[in-house]
């Protein structure tokens, strides 16, 4: 299945915009943990080619979904009270219901920026790579350990 092109800055709008409509209810550590991200995401938005720039922005929407969960759930039986209460907080909550879809589209574009996902198979253990190391007890030995540049392509040398 395959993601439509959604520009980022479309992305900021919409999550600009529905934090804001949700501050009108939950204010404080609420506001600072999404415009703060959002604020990542201008950064992304205004350096294009950068990985880390899109990485944060990505890494951030992801916290603020489960900051999100612990906000509402804690404040939102004082928002219920009142009609812009409850306008507020079905706004926090559209914003973190469309989260998970924007998480999914920031992370296209991180791939298209060339950034990988850092979560691999090896975190936990020493890493599959094989370099140009080469070990003592290797089994692939140069063949003439004494060879020169000037007489490498020579099979027997001279002088005896």
């Amino acid at each position: 299945m395959e993601l439509p092109a959604v520009n980022l800055k479309v992305i900021l709008l919409v999550h600009w915009l529905l934090t804001t409509w949700g501050c009108l209810v939950f204010s404080g550590s609420y506001a600072w943990g999404n415009f703060t991200i959002l604020a990542l995401g201008v950064w992304a938005v205004a350096q294009r080619d950068s990985v880390d720039a899109i990485g944060m922005f990505l890494g951030g929407l992801v916290a603020t979904i489960f900051l999100d969960i612990i906000y509402i759930s804690i404040f939102y039986s004082h928002a219920a009270t009142w009609d812009t209460g409850r306008f507020g907080a079905g706004m926090a909550i559209f914003s973190l219901l469309l989260k998970p879809f924007s998480c999914c589209l920031v992370y296209h574009m991180h791939r298209e920026r060339g950034g990988e996902l850092p979560l691999r198979p090896d975190l936990f253990g020493p890493p599959q790579e094989h370099s140009a190391y080469q070990t003592i007890d290797s089994s692939d030995s140069p063949a003439d350990p004494f060879a020169t540049l000037e007489n490498k392509d020579q099979a027997v040398p001279r002088g005896y």
